[in-house]
């Protein structure tokens, strides 16, 4: 999003998040399940409110791979619901690893 260091560690430490989210598409007897970009989420943001559009093409487009579009939907709907997967930890490390090359 274009922030300084600085910028980002405040954001940070007011409680943003690094979020990922899930999503699947069943094409018949095949089921693809991948996530989503990371999102940058500053603190008040609604975790839950960025994944619904992954949430809602889990639900239209999973459901019909048999056996794990049902299964790979509704673990989908899960972590979305929880407000995605929080990568934050990880994001930073790498930030951290970049950063003393």
């Amino acid at each position: 999003e274009g922030l300084q260091p600085e910028e980002l560690k405040r954001e940070l430490e007011r409680g943003a998040k690094f979020v990922v989210y899930q999503y699947c598409i069943s094409v018949i007897v095949m089921t693809f399940k991948r996530p989503s970009a990371i999102y940058f989420i500053r603190s008040g943001e609604s975790r839950f409110a960025k994944g619904l559009g992954f949430t809602f093409i889990s639900l239209l487009f999973g459901w019909w791979g048999i056996p794990w579009g049902p299964i790979y939907t509704i673990g989908s709907f899960i972590q979305n619901m929880g407000g995605g997967k929080d990568v934050t930890h990880a994001v930073i490390g790498a930030i951290n690893a970049h950063v003393a090359q």
